[in-house]
């Protein structure tokens, strides 16, 4: 399971090339992402643009990271269950090469609103009580604590199997205004209620949280712009799933969540995770 040191099971930047310089080059980069991604708590799909043009080629990058802090998550096939573009000519895999970044090439061959989504496979890992125990206040995640308090767990480590449900929503040729509601059928997913692109800085975002297609109540959802990410908006989902955040200002927007649960019994841990993401352009002011 992964470990901050010598692993290239989180990164997938695996190479089979023979000059032994640039192997080791890339093992170093490699080991470096794994590390941040052992450490990390953000997950975000990055296209190369959020307004493509109808008929563009578009890179599509994964990013983990804190903050937007994040450095390129290379492409691991082992690790992707899901990687699609949905838009209004129909349903498609995104393809790319394996152990490269970015990730994946899509074409967008119409205009409207295309819905990016990817979710990968379990990734376990082990952490200290006292990072455990941080990582769950971080998140919002205090029944968990309360749940490892009254079993008498706080000082023990933890192996957590974690997997991510991440989502990006494009506007090709500067229209759109069916599809932002989508729902992929990830087991944990944030659907927009308004469509993003027709909001400007100041309005309201109303989200609902699904958790394997039901509403949930209680997911920490918070919401970060690329160009502020330390100032933060954050609510919870009602009995109805719903949330509202206020975006603040124009520009890339990541809203996440996270809901962990004890691991069924097919998964080798003692706590099961999903981290769900959702990345926007948000529109100057009109």
């Amino acid at each position: 399971m992964p470990t901050c040191g010598p692993s290239f099971g989180d990164s997938g930047a695996v190479s089979t090339r023979r000059d032994s310089g640039r192997w080791v080059a890339l093992a170093a980069f490699t080991v470096g992402v794994g590390c941040q991604a052992a450490r990390a708590h953000d997950f975000w799909i990055e296209p190369a643009s959020f307004r493509p043009e109808p008929g563009a080629v578009l890179t599509i990058g994964l990013r983990v990271g804190d903050h937007f802090d994040g450095v390129p998550y290379a492409r691991n096939p082992a690790h992707i269950r899901s990687f699609v573009l949905l838009g209004p000519d129909g349903a498609s895999a995104v393809p790319g090469l394996p152990g490269r970044e970015p990730a994946g090439f899509v074409q967008i061959a119409e205009p409207g609103l295309h819905l990016l989504g990817y979710w990968s496979t379990h990734t376990p890992l082990e952490l200290e009580a006292e990072r455990f125990e941080d990582s769950l206040k971080r998140e919002g995640l205090e029944h968990i604590m309360h749940r490892r308090a009254e079993n008498g767990d706080s000082d023990k480590p933890a192996v957590e199997a974690f997997y991510r449900c991440a989502k990006a929503l494009l506007q090709a040729g500067g229209r759109g205004d069916d599809g932002y509601d989508r729902i992929l059928g990830l087991p944990l997913e944030l659907v927009p209620e308004r469509n993003p692109y027709a909001l400007q800085a100041g309005d309201e975002l109303p989200l609902r949280v699904l958790y394997r297609g039901e509403p949930i109540e209680g997911v920490r959802i918070v919401a970060m712009n690329a160009e502020n990410p330390r100032r933060e908006a954050a609510a919870r989902s009602d009995t109805q799933g719903r949330v509202r955040l206020t975006l603040d200002r124009a520009g890339m927007w990541l809203v996440k969540g996270v809901h962990m649960v004890p691991a069924p019994a097919d998964v080798a841990a003692d706590w099961e995770s999903a981290w769900a993401s959702l990345t926007f352009d948000l529109p100057e002011a009109r």
